[in-house]
């Protein structure tokens, strides 16, 4: 073996350690945190989605809005649910773990107009617009020409191959191997991962009337949980919604609204 392997062999070795060293404190660094979950009247919150960011953990706050959680230090603890606004927080920061008192803020919601219900006709073209409700920002971006944005400007996560490669050609990327072995990159695709899904949520959510939905025996606070339903049985719905076509949305979740109610009619069942 010559030098420049044994190099190789060598460094390779100790990215390995220092990675087992990370991977066997962070598992056991572990701690819970508990707290309670109020609205800005102080009134306690039931049902709230708490996600460990680092680990994808989730649970939910009881009917006294508390909740228990297992995270490491700096882990970020996100606090979701409908209607009101989201909340991060890091926790286990300088070694402390009080209990957490989470405040979360109503969303305003305005009024809607009194509006005749049209009957479905079967012709998706049509009832496309039956049910779509009407986007007031784009409107406005198309009335002024505003520029639509190319991509997304975020960091891109570091890849194992992008950063292992140069390595063994004696090319080293600081930054690279820190986020692999910190779990920051990881963090980084979970993140936009969770991201793409709500937003592809709510695009369809904000442009389908939320009767749509109901008349078919899917209950309004499940519209969320049965669109990313649809988005695992029919990829190609998230394909239209990338595309922005509303028509083909409303094409497959026509498909995947029976299998859904279905599975709702067996759950209450099995209850």
């Amino acid at each position: 073996m010559n030098f420049k392997s044994k190099y190789r062999y060598a460094l390779t070795g100790k990215i390995v350690f220092v990675f087992l060293v990370f991977l066997f404190t962070h598992l056991f660094s572990q701690q819970t945190v508990t707290g309670r979950i109020v609205d800005n009247d102080g009134i306690n919150l039931s049902g709230v989605i708490i996600i460990n960011m680092a680990t994808d953990h989730k649970t939910y706050s009881n009917a006294e809005g508390a909740f228990s959680i297992e995270a490491s230090q700096n882990d970020e603890l996100r606090f979701v649910k409908e209607d009101f606004g989201r909340v991060s927080t890091r926790v286990l920061t300088d070694g402390n773990n009080p209990p957490l008192l989470v405040s979360l803020i109503p969303i305003p919601k305005e009024i809607e107009e009194v509006q005749i219900v049209k009957k479905l006709t079967g012709d998706l073209s049509k009832d496309s617009r039956i049910v779509a409700k009407v986007d007031k920002g784009e409107i406005v971006q198309q009335a002024v020409g505003l520029p639509q944005p190319i991509g997304k400007m975020r960091e891109k996560p570091a890849e194992v191959k992008s950063v292992l490669l140069p390595m063994l050609l004696g090319s080293l990327n600081v930054q690279g191997v820190y986020d692999l072995i910190s779990g920051k990159a990881r963090k980084q695709k979970r993140q936009y991962k969770y991201d793409d899904l709500q937003e592809h949520i709510s695009w369809i959510k904000n442009r389908v009337d939320e009767d749509y939905f109901t008349q078919a025996g899917i209950p309004a606070e499940r519209i969320s949980e049965f669109i990313e339903f649809s988005f695992l049985v029919k990829p190609q719905v998230r394909t239209y919604v990338k595309a922005k076509n509303l028509s083909g949305v409303l094409l497959r979740l026509e498909e995947t609204i029976p299998l859904y109610v279905d599975r709702l009619k067996h759950s209450g069942k099995s209850e």
